[in-house]
């Protein structure tokens, strides 16, 4: 058997995807139609995962992992050669899980209110000015490396290019003029995992 991976194109399921193929782990893809709820073919999706969104990751002994930032060390853990995630217990590891956590509830989160068609002009303003804050943070940190963590590319850089391209998408010159966080971007866009991962998804 091979596990599955249940996604929607340019979801935050990219980062897991990016991670599977990082590691090298043999997946499928199960793609999600999010706004139906139903899977290719028209299965329903809650009978997969009762949360009803994106990612889950089906295991060979028919579990499923939710969560896209726990799914990653799942997956990095699984291929400790890939040095994906620092060994589960140590300091560089809870760095590691600082910046997943940070990445989950101030930068993917941080887009809800911006691109939620309710929210009032002055709502939206107020969440970008925060969030522009919050990619200020991320920035602040690559200013003299290469990736987030000293040991090079891991998992939470994949899931910080997910949400870099979501402010490509929202806003391509902030992302652009940013003499930091665009080259970040382009160095992990251009290695072959995520490129495939795109390409997989009709990304490229």
């Amino acid at each position: 058997m091979t596990w599955k991976l249940y996604y929607t194109p340019g979801a935050c399921s990219l980062s897991p995807h990016i991670a599977l193929r990082e590691a090298g782990i043999p997946f499928d893809l199960v793609k999600v139609d999010l706004a139906a709820k139903k899977l290719d073919g028209g299965a329903d999706f809650f009978a997969v995962n009762p949360k009803g969104y994106v990612p889950a990751l089906g295991l060979d002994d028919g579990q499923l992992i939710t969560e896209g930032a726990v799914i990653v060390q799942y997956v990095a853990d699984q291929k400790p050669e890939k040095s994906l995630a620092p060994k589960a217990g140590t300091l560089p590891r809870v760095r590691l899980q600082e910046w997943l956590h940070f990445i989950a509830t101030e930068l993917h989160k941080g887009f809800g209110p911006i691109n939620n068609p309710k929210s009032n002009p002055e709502i939206k303003q107020f969440f970008r000015q925060r969030l522009d804050a919050r990619f200020q943070i991320l920035a602040a940190a690559l200013e003299k490396r290469e990736y987030l963590l000293e040991q090079g590319f891991s998992v939470a850089d994949g899931y910080a290019f997910y949400t870099l391209r979501n402010l490509k998408r929202l806003d391509a010159a902030a992302l652009d003029q940013s003499s930091v966080l665009k080259p970040y971007y382009d160095r992990i866009a251009a290695r072959p995992a995520v490129r495939a991962a795109l390409e997989a998804e009709g990304l490229s």
